[in-house]
């Protein structure tokens, strides 16, 4: 079973500069935490303590985004922050500790384990979870990432992430880290995609059909460069294959039209896949049928997107106003 990890707010933050201010880490908190996202890593770009070593004057300090995130301990997600190797100070480990976060995921490059096996073993010893982000993993072969990932794992760690930092990976490049990893250690292995040869998606496939267990993503394809897999399209493109069924897709494309894209807006931040196109394509529904759907949709109050997607699992071709007035009136019966 393969689950979602969410990095919009950290990741995500560099859409903006160094991270999000105070009402947009409020905001993706409340709608992640609400459609159950089970990981959530939140904070600035650069990481806990980033803004004291590296002077991120974009980004709200930690405790801002600390004391917003204490809101939402409660709703049964797990809620870290990234942890640069690099900018290792011993009270951020304590800070985070004390905040109650679950984890902190330590971030470096590929070939730097000598620097984060040991901030790995602090963070345990200290109670929390210890994750870790394989930075620019294509530095290194597939065989010689796995070597690393024993060291790792040997020191405590509870998950790690092999991340195309630039976007350069092929699917096959994707299957074959994800396997040489799972073979090497018994933790859970994680995939972070970038977009820039615009195949975060067929990646994202490739490690889950190679065993990946998490996949890691940003709500609209918010991050660095190009962007990562959208956090939606992963999750419908799981719950196609029978995955992430506890994530509410439906809640949170409502939450992105609704909520996240118009808070967005002012930041010049444009959605390259809109809710409505994405779920197009989830349901094979062509878009010259919108308006049939949107009537009853208002007319009923029912959610427009899980009308189009189970009208269409029952008539895709044609579906007429009698079909998708029968199916809103079933989704009023199962939400009364």
């Amino acid at each position: 079973m393969v689950k979602l990890m969410d990095c919009t707010l950290r990741d995500g933050g560099n859409v903006v500069g160094k991270g999000f201010n105070a009402e947009i880490t409020d905001i993706v908190l409340d709608g992640l935490t609400a459609c159950h996202v089970p990981i959530i890593e939140f904070g600035n770009a650069g990481g806990i303590g980033a803004y004291e070593v590296a002077g991120f004057t974009a980004a709200e300090k930690d405790d801002v985004y600390l004391e917003i995130a204490k809101k939402y301990m409660d709703r049964g997600s797990e809620l870290g922050m990234f942890f640069n190797a690099k900018r290792y100070m011993e009270k951020s480990v304590d800070t985070a500790k004390e905040a109650g976060l679950k984890f902190l995921r330590v971030g470096a490059d590929a070939g730097e384990v000598k620097i984060s096996a040991p901030v790995v073993k602090v963070i345990k010893e200290k109670g929390l979870k210890a994750y870790y982000s394989e930075m620019k993993a294509y530095l290194l072969s597939p065989d010689e990432l796995a070597e690393e990932a024993k060291i790792l794992a040997d020191a405590g760690l509870d998950m790690i992430t092999v991340m195309d930092s630039a976007g350069t990976m092929m699917p096959k490049d994707a299957a074959e880290y994800t396997r040489k990893l799972k073979a090497a250690v018994d933790i859970p292995v994680a995939f972070h995609c970038h977009n820039n040869l615009f195949l975060s998606a067929a990646n994202a496939i490739a490690a889950y059909e190679n065993g990946a267990d998490i996949l890691d993503c940003g709500l609209m394809g918010m991050a660095r460069s190009a962007g990562n897999l959208a956090t939606e399209a992963c999750v419908a493109l799981m719950q196609r294959m029978g995955e992430m069924k506890d994530v509410d897709l439906y809640g949170m494309l409502s939450f992105i039209d609704e909520r996240l894209m118009p808070a967005m807006k002012p930041f010049g931040y444009h959605n390259p896949v809109p809710p409505l196109d994405l779920v197009f394509g989830l349901s094979g529904c062509h878009s010259s049928f919108l308006k049939r759907y949107k009537a009853v949709a208002d007319e009923t109050g029912v959610n427009l997107y899980r009308l189009i997607v189970e009208t269409s699992a029952i008539n895709r071709r044609n579906p007429d106003d009698a079909l998708i007035r029968s199916v809103a009136e079933k989704l009023l019966k199962e939400n009364a």
